[in-house]
Formats: structure tokens, sequence, C-alpha cells
């Protein structure tokens, strides 16, 4: 279990097509490093991932054949590239973002970022080829003021199209500055997981209905009438 607040910026890189070294420099990586060890989970741009051999400046991880298919991890990484590091939530610790499980639903897209005069807008959206599977497996978590992990990175959502197709987060000058969305360009893509909450829910309407409830149905009344507002 994670937050989605990022500790720090580490470089991963192939070295098959399952498995993955990362590398944590500075000072950040210092002290992550000094409290990892071999069977922890870690969190990479948002996927959870074991840390199996620890290596100077940094750990080797296995992705499974499901983590592939959802995350970026499943497609050819070239060379060296940033990624978001967060370690698992201790018991006792402060939760300052929400609770984020590094199983990642699947990948969206950036759409574009506009620099205000406090924060960044992003938007984000499905890439072309995966509607169906952004449809299915991510529009509907997508909720006006919801949570949603970007990369990793607990955002809330300002603004969606009703029907999930694409949503808005603003990002303060410290999580951008700090993550990877600052190296970011339209239709670079990212790994999204939805709010888990969001998801038992679904799931518990789902059974009492004995059916899976559409978009179109799930509406305030529709919770008050089962018990939910």
């Amino acid at each position: 279990m994670f937050t989605g607040l990022i500790q720090g910026l580490g470089k991963i890189s192939p070295l098959d097509t399952d498995r993955f070294a990362l590398v944590i420099a500075g000072t950040v990586g210092e002290r992550i490093l000094a409290d990892l060890a071999i069977g922890d989970s870690v969190a990479v741009d948002g996927v959870c991932l074991t840390v199996e051999e620890m290596t100077a400046g940094g750990f080797v991880a296995t992705a499974s054949p499901e983590t592939l298919n959802r995350t970026l991890l499943g497609r050819q990484i070239q060379g060296e590239q940033w990624v978001n590091i967060e370690t698992s939530l201790r018991v006792g610790s402060k939760l300052g973002g929400h609770f984020v499980t590094g199983h990642v639903d699947g990948i969206g897209c950036l759409k574009e970022a506009i620099a205000t005069e406090r924060s960044w807008e992003m938007s984000f959206t499905s890439p072309l080829t995966e509607l169906d599977d952004w449809q299915q497996m991510i529009a509907p978590y997508i909720v006006p003021k919801g949570s949603i992990a970007v990369n990793g990175i607990s955002l809330t959502i300002a603004d969606c199209d009703p029907q999930g197709d694409w949503f808005k987060v603003a990002v303060i000058p410290h999580t951008y500055e700090e993550t990877n969305l600052s190296y970011l360009k339209p239709g670079d893509c990212v790994n999204l997981e939805g709010d888990i909450l969001g998801k038992y829910v679904d799931r518990l309407l789902a059974h009492r209905l004995g059916q899976n409830p559409t978009l179109e149905t799930i509406n305030l009344n529709f919770l008050s009438e089962h018990g939910y507002v």
C-alpha cells in the first residue's frame, strides 16, 4: 500500500523483457536505499514491484505478465527513463495523499499541460488504440473531486468528461518539479490507477444488483436508494 506522495526520482532501464534495473541517485536515493531490503515493495511510476536484488545505488525487479500488459513497463523502454519512486506505507505513518495499491488499471496519455499563475493544469485522455480498455478499466472511476494516481502521484480530478473520456488535474509547482510530470510532452503516456474506494463501491453495487451497473445508472439518487448516501 502506498500514498501517492513521491519520495524521489529514479532511472529505469531494461535488463530483459520483464526484468528492470532501478537507480536512485543523490541524497534522496541514499535515504530510500538505506531503509530498503530484498522483498520490499516499491512503487515505480505507480507500479508495485518487489525488490529482488540490491545493487549499487538501486535495485532489480521483475514485472509479471499482467503488470506488463497493464502498464508502461510492457512497452519497449529505450535506454534510461525517469520514474517516480515511493516505498510502501508504514503502519502509523501520515497519509497525506490517498490509498494507492500500486495495481495500475491502464494507460493514459497527456493531452495538454498549461502553466497557470499557481499551478499546472494537465489533461489526460486515452491512447487512441486503447479506448476499449480505458472505458472498461479507467473511466468508471473518473469522477469530479475524486482521487487518481498518475504515474503513482496522488492527484485530485478537477474536471472530467461525463463519460470519462478525459480528465483534468491541477498540479502544484512542488509536485510538478519534483516528479516526472515535468518531463511529459503531449502524447506521452502515463500509468493510471483509480481510487480503490470507488472500486469497492462498484463491486458491492454489482453484487447487490446481480449485474454491473452502468455509468448512466449510478447517480446520487441511485446511491441514496441503495444506502450509500
